[in-house]
Order: structure tokens, then C-alpha cells, then sequence
């Protein structure tokens, strides 16, 4: 299972949704899952724009969980 750490990256670059949203030019509400949603669903594309916006890798964003099934 992979778990999107987009909100700790965000947080520890002093950097909230909405700015992210502006940055990354992702519609607030994606961003908004994202934040409070680990395992939200998220294209390749978005988390791209993502860590461009972030200056981080993609793989900064990503961490893979031990599914516990």
C-alpha cells in the first residue's frame, strides 16, 4: 500500500493548501484530500505538479506501508 506524505512535505516548507494549491495549479479541493487523506487516490500527473511546486522528488512524496490484510 502507498501512503502520500504531500501534507508533512507541504507543512515542513512552511507551506499551507491554499499556497500549495496556487503553486502546484491543482483545484483546492484535490489538495484538500490530499492533505487529510494519506491514501487518496492521486494521478502521477497531480503529485507531479506537486513536488515541482514542493522542489522535492515525486519518491519524496511516496512511502510504501506494510498492508496489514
Amino acid at each position: 500500500m502507498v501512503r502520500l506524505k504531500v501534507r508533512e512535505v507541504a507543512e515542513s516548507k512552511g507551506i499551507n493548501m491554499a499556497k500549495l494549491s496556487r503553486i502546484a495549479d491543482v483545484s483546492y479541493n484535490t489538495t484538500q484530500a490530499l492533505f487529510h487523506d494519506p491514501y487518496h487516490d492521486a494521478s502521477i500527473y497531480i503529485l507531479a505538479r506537486i513536488a515541482k511546486a514542493l522542489k522535492v522528488s515525486i519518491c519524496d512524496l511516496i512511502e510504501e506501508t506494510l498492508d496489514e490484510g
